[in-house]
């Protein structure tokens, strides 16, 4: 994991960024429409980049290939059945690290540095939903600190809701 570089998607950036993001989840995801286009990457700038509550961080090698991501923005509170306290929430999102960069800490370290930005923005808790038929991230979430709120179906995908209070 040497000479691997996190930083924040800077406006100019957001092009390339968004670009990997769509083809990455549909490489993982091959059983979504593929020209469905989620409503926070259709508004990436705005739920990553200009919202006090958002980031998007990318990881990039010695050559200056992008080779993870992660990001955060406001929580909606889009599920009703989801029971979350209102104080300042916001959704991890987007957690993508390429094959090669797997099992070595980065995805670890894309979480610690969003972590430590999400403390920096005065953020209580972090959520996210993840998916059974994801390889680890059900764990991995749980090594971060994350509990279990709930594991429900959501639009046909089983789906674990998790969150972390950071105060």
């Amino acid at each position: 994991m040497k000479n691997i570089n996190i930083t924040p998607v800077e406006i100019h950036q957001a092009k390339e960024v968004l670009s990997y993001v769509i083809n990455f989840r549909r490489e993982l995801f091959p059983t979504l429409d593929p020209n469905f286009i989620p409503a926070d990457l259709q508004n990436f700038i705005q739920n990553y980049i200009e919202n006090q509550k958002g980031i998007f961080l990318q990881a990039k090698d010695e050559n200056n290939n992008l080779v993870g991501v992660i990001g955060m923005m406001a929580f909606d509170y889009r599920f009703p059945h989801l029971t979350i306290g209102q104080e300042s929430t916001v959704e991890v999102a987007r957690l993508f690290v390429e094959p090669q960069h797997r099992r070595n800490g980065l995805a670890t370290k894309l979480f610690k540095e969003l972590k430590q930005k999400a403390i920096e923005k005065d953020i209580y808790r972090l959520y996210l939903h993840t998916h059974p038929s994801l390889p680890g991230a059900y764990e991995f979430w749980l090594k971060q600190g994350f509990v279990l709120n709930l594991l429900c179906d959501e639009s046909g995908f089983p789906t674990y809701h998790m969150s972390k209070e950071l105060i």
